[in-house]
């Protein structure tokens, strides 16, 4: 008999959720994590997807624990202009808003709400290596040796199971590293002049974009995105310097040590299989232009929890279709993010869709329904769209690579 029902490895907002709602319906979990908590991570504007699944698991965020976000603001300084868009401009079916957290604090409670469920969490727990073989599986870390029923992959960008698999394939056309870090004792002027709705900025620059995020405790997050740069620390510090209004929000805050992540745009193309699944950021990750790590993640963890709970109640847990549906529903989630993502960094997007964009109608409902994350259903004309010209250009890409060939 198999030491545990699922091994997850990973205890962040993807294992969490997954662990939460397995423990919740009866089988043994444990989950497994090389991190310590609290940790600090990037990723902390959240998207009104995540409301629903909140709820599921009972997550309840008090005030000092987020900051509201009303919606996302695409600013260039060089030539002055601005854009707006509010979620609860949106198709209707989501939360009209959404929250800005520090993931230390988010991650800790989804973690603590997975302990209370009856799933076992352990840090300090890196996984060495894994076995999938036709009974079951096996996860070594220094340790020793878990076995289990199934395996869930959500380790994040340490993609545990990709490389394990050879099954990493990059995304080369997007950003190459993103480079943040937090700034303490931001000025009561500088929240009054984020404004009440304290949306995501967006900021145009000269090689690709950055970011800036209210956080609790009157404290910004910043970071930018690089495409051709060497990623180092310092790029952070010369984007606050070269932006006006990012100089005047950090005006007398202290910054802490910024933390750089690069090669991060990847799809797995192997994210489940016999007693597999891949959630979350191990399973594919595109850019952090729009926020949609986090939010996508959560949604595949509930319904990947789901479907493995379906799976091990009737003992077919090893069937290599299990995921199939779920795997059928993200690749629409991540083929439109990858289509508008591509024409970010690649065509005149910004200048034509977002600072040009119309002040109603179906179109920017549409439009703002993707920022929203709410790319699982079926009635967005703008989406099917993107999804159309993405059709198109990999149809291109396979024939000149025929032609190539």
């Amino acid at each position: 008999m198999a030491d545990w029902d699922v091994i997850i490895i990973g205890a962040g907002p993807a294992g969490s959720v997954t662990a939460t709602k397995l423990a919740r319906a009866g089988h043994r979990v444990l989950v497994l994590e090389r991190e310590a908590f609290p940790r600090f991570h990037i990723g902390e504007s959240l998207l009104p997807l995540c409301g629903p699944v909140h709820d599921e698991v009972g997550l309840r965020l008090e005030p000092d624990q987020y900051v509201h976000k009303q919606g996302a603001s695409f600013v260039c300084e060089r030539s002055g202009r601005r854009s707006d868009f509010d979620f609860a401009e949106a198709m209707p079916g989501r939360p009209d808003h959404a929250w800005h957290v520090e993931r230390a604090t988010y991650d800790r409670l989804l973690r603590d709400i997975a302990r209370g469920a009856g799933a076992e969490v352990r840090h300090g727990r890196a996984v060495h290596g894994v076995e999938i073989g036709e009974d079951g599986v096996t996860v070594r870390t220094e340790t020793g040796a878990c076995t289990a029923r199934y395996l869930v992959d959500a380790s994040g960008l340490g993609r545990v199971l990709a490389k394990h698999h050879r099954s990493l394939e990059p995304y080369r056309r997007f950003g190459r590293a993103a480079i943040g870090t937090h700034y303490e004792n931001v000025s009561d002027a500088a929240f009054d002049e984020l404004g009440p709705d304290f949306a995501v900025r967006i900021m145009m620059t000269e090689e690709a974009w950055a970011w800036i995020i209210p956080l609790p405790g009157r404290r910004l997050s910043i970071g930018t995105v690089v495409r051709e740069s060497k990623a180092t620390e310092q790029l952070v510090f010369d984007f606050v310097a070269s932006s006006p209004f990012a100089s005047r929000l950090t005006e007398g805050a202290k910054p802490a040590r910024p933390l750089v992540t690069a090669n991060f745009s990847f799809r797995n193309t192997k994210p489940a299989g016999s007693r597999f699944v891949c959630v979350g950021d191990s399973a594919h990750f595109l850019d952090p232009m729009f926020s949609t790590g986090v939010p996508i993640a959560l949604y595949a963890a509930s319904r990947a929890a789901d479907d493995l709970s379906a799976g091990l109640n009737s003992r077919c847990e090893d069937d290599p279709a299990l995921m199939t549906p779920l795997m059928g529903e993200l690749e629409r989630g991540y083929a439109t993010f990858a289509a508008i993502i591509d024409r970010f960094y690649n065509t005149r997007l910004v200048e034509n869709l977002f600072f040009g964009a119309p002040e109603d109608g179906e179109l920017r409902a549409g439009v703002v329904s993707v920022l929203a994350a709410d790319v699982f259903r079926h009635d967005n004309p703008f989406q099917e769209m993107l999804l159309r010209s993405g059709v198109r250009k990999q149809r291109r890409a396979h024939r000149a690579a025929s032609i190539s060939d």
